[in-house]
């Protein structure tokens, strides 16, 4: 048995200074005083202390009412113009088991701060996740998102992008000006080419959607949860939407066992995103029937004037198969497409076999397998899958 199961350490290579604050800038959840930020000024607190580029957490020691502790790390101010380029490589070790490394994509908007990983609570227990999520507002910029409070000079305010589904006639390219994704995400420029190819070449280029995701959350998907895989599949979904939708934003529906969870996914704030989001909403049986309810129901009180395009990704048959039909058949005078998209270790013959009857009646409904590896998939047959039958749709 280890001397300590509960001792982690985290070392960060590269350049830069670790960091170390509990509790992340998501909504609603805040550090509890500005002494939360462990840094090279103040190295320790509660259980957490650094040291050079190593943190250490004593979790046993880590306070009841901290329930995320965020290891960040963020280019020498001292260095004028230091950014991050290449992720710095974070170990991991922990008394008793082997040492595991975590290295995130490469950085390209000139982030100055990275969050690395979060260790966080679950089932009586804690868990370690790897984020790789930049910041290019500096670690001032980071730390008042999360509630510290700093001097800083206030940050430019970014212009507001349009409002989500507003039509525009007779364009033609990515609905999201390419400058503008050149600059809030230079690292979907591809696949926003690759995307906005795949509706060119069916005669849908000058065509609007108001674009939402769906994610299965039951059990089986945590290994592609941690792997990234989801993260990577949501991001090529985001810039689908930059091709059709014109605010840059997709909301995001998690499907569990329990109410379903909605949030959005942004060319401003995609990096780790997805990984962010997803622990906040318990693992479960999917209930897809309800979070295809709730992405209708944000579809409709939205106001949109185009059509929805609703992927769905699918793990698993549903346990539900009837309501889903129901669901399907409801939603054809509405406007609403629906892609499902499979990738997983579960069954998805419901899902292939929805319109494989002569006599379906199911025009605004197809499936693409995705296969288990989504991102072993290449750009130009990824989008092709996922806009083939979208397209002939929108045509009729």
């Amino acid at each position: 048995m280890p001397t300590n199961p509960h001792l982690f350490r985290l070392k960060s290579g590269q350049f830069g200074r670790g960091e170390f604050c509990p509790k992340p800038g998501q909504p609603g959840i805040r550090v509890r005083s500005d002494d939360d930020l462990v840094f090279y000024n103040h190295p320790a607190q509660d259980g957490v202390s650094l040291a050079g580029s190593a943190v250490t957490a004593d979790l046993a020691r880590v306070p009841a009412d901290v329930d995320r502790l965020v290891v960040v790390v963020s280019a020498d101010p001292l260095q004028p113009r230091a950014v991050f380029t290449r992720a710095p490589l974070l170990s991991i070790t922990q008394t008793g088991s082997p040492v595991s490394s975590f290295t995130a994509p490469d950085f390209t908007s000139g982030e100055t701060v990275v969050v690395l990983a979060e260790l966080y609570r679950r089932d009586n227990g804690w868990k370690i996740r790897a984020v790789g999520q930049g910041y290019a507002s500096g670690l001032a910029g980071l730390a008042t998102d999360y509630g510290v409070d700093v001097e800083s000079e206030p940050a430019a305010t970014p212009a507001p992008l349009p409002t989500q589904g507003r039509r525009i006639p007779g364009s033609a390219g990515p609905a999201v000006d390419l400058s503008k994704v050149e600059r809030m995400a230079p690292g979907l420029l591809a696949p926003v080419r690759h995307a906005s190819k795949a509706l060119v070449d069916r005669d849908v280029a000058n065509r609007r959607a108001a674009v939402y995701l769906i994610l299965d959350h039951d059990w089986h998907m945590e290994e592609l949860y941690e792997s990234f895989a989801v993260q990577a599949f949501a991001e090529r979904v985001l810039a689908l939407s930059a091709t059709l939708d014109d605010d840059g934003t997709v909301p995001v529906v998690f499907s569990s066992g329990e109410e379903p969870f909605l949030e959005e996914i942004r060319l401003d704030n995609y990096r780790g995103r997805i990984g962010q989001l997803h622990t906040q909403v318990d693992w479960g049986a999917g209930n897809v029937a309800d979070a295809m309810r709730r992405a209708v129901g944000h579809y409709q009180e939205s106001g949109a004037a185009d059509p929805a395009f609703i992927v769905t990704q699918v793990g698993d048959e549903p346990w539900d198969k009837a309501e889903v039909r129901s669901l399907l058949q409801n939603t054809a005078s509405l406007g609403v497409f629906w892609l499902f998209v499979g990738f997983g270790r579960g069954k998805l013959a419901f899902y292939k076999n929805l319109n494989a009857s002569a006599s379906a009646t199911f025009t605004n409904v197809a499936f693409y397998d995705a296969s288990k590896n989504p991102g072993s998939v290449p750009d130009e047959r990824f989008y092709a899958g996922l806009v083939d039958a979208f397209a002939t749709w929108l045509r009729h």
